[in-house]
């Protein structure tokens, strides 16, 4: 099986049997909007102390957007903030590569069933789709922490 194929597979399946979809209770709630196809992903996130208790969300989009939320819940969900972080990082990383980053086994690692979406990094117009509840995780986090982006308030 060419390895394309798996990560559409992977996609695939994420969209059809997704992961934290519904919304759960939370400690903070974002709604997001890609203006360019009309994607869209309510999200709320749940701490505990440190350590991400639930991500849940409600959207309506492409296979993309809806399956990279799946996948998000399913990363991130149990881990430190530290370690979410570093997997969001490293997840938008891959998403700005333009398709040039050739994933390895460490990023591999990191990523998990993420790193199917490598392929998507190549078409610009779909980077945004990988990356809205990406994007409306770490705002919400940041929300849930009481930050703002340019640092904690006061």
């Amino acid at each position: 099986m060419k390895l394309d194929s798996m990560y559409q597979d992977v996609i695939l399946d994420h969209y059809k049997n997704p992961h934290g979809r519904g919304l759960r209770d939370g400690d903070a709630e974002v709604h997001h909007v890609n203006p360019t196809c009309g994607d869209e992903i309510t999200l709320r996130v749940r701490l505990d102390g440190d350590t991400i208790e639930d991500v849940s969300y409600e959207g309506q989009g492409c296979s993309i957007s809806q399956a990279s939320a799946s996948v998000l819940n399913e990363l991130l969900v149990g881990k430190e903030l530290a370690e979410a972080r570093k997997i969001q990082e490293t997840f938008l990383e891959l998403m700005q590569s333009k398709g040039r980053a050739e994933p390895d086994d460490a990023m591999e690692e990191v990523l998990e069933d993420a790193i199917a979406f490598a392929g998507v990094s190549k078409y610009p117009a779909r980077v945004k789709c990988a990356l809205l509840s990406w994007m409306a995780w770490k705002d919400a986090t940041a929300q849930a922490l009481g930050e703002t982006a340019g640092g904690k308030t006061a």
